[in-house]
């Protein structure tokens, strides 16, 4: 199935085109050619949407590095289809918000590139089935957000938010590749279907836990789980299209993506659902917590969005417990925090979506998004209020919209798990349904700032930098399809449920029966438990935003600089300030340091390394035997070196470094190599020559003297670095493993019909080098031609001049 390969590379071919073809597009604006794009994807992959649902998955293969077994395998089952639907789109209705949105004085060409690679990496990424090129996939959505978020360089604040989100989730991600390597280690295989159906036979192995660790490391990095979180609110600073891009529908559900991938994985394992639940449960108290405090419209719904991926994470962990009981009648039941996972990400996607664009509709045309300056809007912009409201009321669970339908079904999963006692909960239970309410409630408070602070209340104009009107009818298209899409969701969920949650359910429960996994989704389930809690939700949520003025102090009891923000600016400084301490302290300017660096770590990392693995042995047998003027030649050679240290002048030590070059050319005559002894009386000659050439014009020579422990020092590290290299070339020689090359070039008149093995080699075996050898030294000879022509030119010209 080359669909979607397509749908992965049809993204980059694009972005490298756009270079090309941008200045050449007269008069019209480059998204609406960029824009075809994700249509064209949507369609391909929605042509599967009845097939997936039936239960079939595609799989194709293309070689790419077949002796290691990493091929560029693509994937697509329900899961995938679930996230590649929302990447293309999502992005559909992105680019067309942003062709709007962006002034045709941006640099737009460089927009749609960024945003482009980022699509086609977030399709990458859910689609292999190579674990290694996932990760390829994985980094490169890192990279090309980064682009994306620095795309306003000239802000202090959006370099400073790009460095961040990058250096924590690729850090996350090195540590996600890291238990790759595991699980590869553990398995002897790259595919994840293979490592699903096998990883059962692993799972007291030695390297589970790290691996099941590290990949969490990842996903939560990449989806902002606490204490990771830091860097969505600071990724806002990239344009709004960006934002409902990435930071709702995209980026950030990369690593619920892979939580949910690797669930049939680690799933059965305790730890992995005390992990994800615990942390998910956490970062959704903490997001909404925070959420409150903002008078930023963008960083309120950055909190609001690191809430929303804890509450879908935790329900990830939560659903996991299913597949520690085993399939049952008992466990199906817990399966439902997995398809209420499933289902709130489509849903916040959607609400999310169009409450991002309804921000960057009034920063827009108000030129602010502090809540302090804004009011009154509803009458300046009644569509943009709708939209708000649909989208504000759905984060806020309430109906007639679609969140409420998945945080009714959130509830039940919390209150659910609170009676389950095979995994250890006991009474520490209770502590879900009660944050999970908690943090409902504070979500309910900032759904109702977001909307009554922004449109009700007293209009301000002189705090505003434009006069406030409706947006284009264009920059209203794409928020307008996503409030219809969380209106008609809540009366048509099941047609959700059964094409694509069904399917996507099957993938993280393969062992299960596919009828039991996609409960049917209704508004009313009677007077029971969570209907109770979502009451309780908007009477406490009215009265505490009713009084919110005088309870909002409380967050003075959190000062800024004990958050986690101060903690990852005080050590990214510190890192600053030691790496340049490091740096000063090796980087002194004297190449004599830079040569003790270089010898002593040969000596230590290479002699030291091969001494304590036993490497060195010794076998003379079968070498011939040396001859008196051999000991000769080589004592001259030792005399030679030894005085160089000794020498008072320039002269002398270029001389004695003659005698060590000749001495090796008289080696070479009797070892019967007479052109390498030709060579190398030639090289010597005009080495010496050149020398004693530069010492010319050189000044006098002012010897460094140096302390005894100093020269003492330099002797050792000549000796031991000498001793090291003697002792590597003796026992290769006597320990070869295999027949030597020269058995192969000893045929070189058959081969290449030379007499002469050294010229064949030259001429023939190794050309290309030599002919790159002569191109080099031809350019070296025209720069010194060139100087010397400059030189008398400029010469001449000096003497005119006089």
């Amino acid at each position: 199935m080359f669909t979607v390969i397509i749908a992965i590379m049809l993204p980059f071919l694009v972005a490298a085109l756009i270079p090309f073809f941008y200045k050449r597009i007269p008069r019209l604006h480059i998204g609406w050619f960029v824009l075809a794009v994700p249509v064209i994807l949507f369609i391909l992959l929605a042509r599967y949407i009845p097939s997936v649902a039936s239960g079939d998955t595609y799989l194709k293969t293309i070689e790419w590095i077949p002796t290691y077994g990493i091929n560029f395998s693509t994937y697509l089952d329900g899961l995938s289809m679930i996230f590649g639907l929302l990447i293309t789109g999502v992005g559909s209705l992105v680019i067309l918000y942003s062709i709007y949105y962006l002034s045709a004085r941006e640099s737009l060409h460089h927009f749609y590139i960024y945003l482009l690679l980022f699509m086609g990496a977030m399709l990458g990424v859910v689609f292999s089935d190579n674990i290694f090129v996932l990760y390829v996939f994985w980094e490169l959505t890192s990279i090309s957000s980064f682009l994306l978020i620095a795309f306003w360089y000239h802000r202090k604040n959006s370099r400073y938010g790009a460095q961040k989100s990058l250096l924590i989730t690729v850090s996350g991600g090195v540590a996600m590749l890291a238990g790759f390597i595991m699980v590869y280690t553990m398995t002897d295989t790259l595919s994840v279907r293979e490592i699903v159906m096998s990883m059962s036979d692993y799972t007291n192995h030695l390297l589970f836990l790290p691996a099941m660790l590290l990949i969490l490391l990842g996903a939560f990095t990449k989806s902002a789980q606490f204490p990771f979180h830091i860097w969505l609110p600071d990724a806002m600073e990239a344009p709004t299209p960006v934002s409902a891009y990435l930071h709702s529908a995209t980026m950030v559900k990369a690593g619920i993506y892979l939580v949910a991938r690797f669930t049939p994985v680690f799933g059965g394992d305790q730890v992995w659902f005390w992990v994800v639940g615990s942390v998910g449960i956490f970062t959704l108290f903490w997001g909404s917590f925070n959420a409150v405090r903002q008078v930023d419209l963008k960083a309120l719904l950055a909190y609001s969005t690191i809430s929303q991926l804890g509450l879908i994470m935790s329900l990830f962990g939560l659903g996991s417990a299913a597949l520690h009981l085993g399939y049952s009648s008992e466990s199906v039941i817990y399966t439902q925090a997995t398809f209420a996972a499933l289902f709130h990400l489509i849903n916040h996607s959607t609400f999310k979506g169009a409450l991002f664009m309804v921000v960057g509709i009034i920063d827009h045309e108000l030129g602010t998004r502090d809540i302090r300056k804004l009011g009154g809007l509803m009458a300046l912009m009644p569509i943009t209020f709708t939209i708000a409201i649909i989208g504000s009321f759905s984060m806020a669970g309430l109906p007639p919209f679609n969140g409420f339908l998945s945080k009714e079904m959130f509830f039940d999963a919390v209150v659910r798990i609170n009676e389950l006692d095979i995994l250890a909960i006991g009474n520490i239970g209770v502590l879900f349904p009660v944050v999970a309410w908690i943090a409902s409630v504070l979500t309910f408070v900032y759904c109702m700032i977001i909307v009554f602070k922004t449109f009700l209340g007293p209009y301000q104009p002189e705090k505003l930098e434009h006069i406030g009107q409706e947006a284009p009818v264009g920059m209203l298209i794409a928020p307008s399809v996503l409030a219809v899409l969380v209106v008609s969701i809540f009366f048509f969920p099941n047609l959700v449920g059964v094409y694509l949650l069904k399917p996507a359910m099957m993938s993280i429960f393969p062992t299960f029966e596919a009828t039991e996994l996609a409960p049917h989704i209704s508004a009313w389930h009677g007077w029971n438990t969570p209907l109770m809690m979502t009451i309780g939700v908007i009477i406490v949520g009215v009265l505490l935003f009713s009084i919110l003025r005088h309870w909002k102090p409380i967050y003075r009891l959190f000062p800024p600089h004990w958050s986690l923000n101060s903690l990852y600016n005080m050590m990214l400084m510190q890192a600053e300030i030691r790496s340049s301490e490091i740096t000063r302290s090796y980087m002194t300017g004297n190449l004599r340091d830079y040569a003790l660096y270089v010898y002593l770590f040969f000596f230590t990392a290479v002699g030291g390394g091969l001494f304590f693995l036993g490497a060195f042995s010794f076998d003379s047998s079968g070498n011939a035997p040396i001859r008196i003027y051999e000991w000769i030649l080589v004592l001259v050679m030792m005399i030679a070196g030894i005085s160089i240290l000794f020498a008072k002048s320039r002269l002398t030590a270029t001389l004695l470094n003659g005698v060590l070059g000749y001495s090796i050319a008289i080696f070479f005559v009797l070892f019967r190599a007479p052109d390498l002894a030709l060579t190398q009386l030639v090289v010597e000659t005009v080495t010496t020559a050149l020398f004693l050439l530069c010492f010319r014009f050189l000044p006098e020579w002012d010897r460094e003297t140096y302390k005894p422990k100093t020269k003492m020092v330099h002797a050792f590290i000549a000796i031991a670095t000498g001793t090291i290299v003697t002792l590597i070339g003796l026992s290769v020689q006597s320990g070869k493993m295999f027949e030597s090359i020269s058995v192969y070039f000893e045929n070189a008149y058959e081969l290449a019909g030379g007499n002469n093995i050294v010229n064949a080699i030259l001429g023939d075996f190794r050309a290309f080098d030599t002919m790159l050898e002569v191109v080099v030294l031809f350019i070296a000879g025209i720069g010194v031609f060139t100087l010397i022509k400059l030189k008398a030119s400029r010469g001449g010209q000096d003497i005119e001049n006089k």
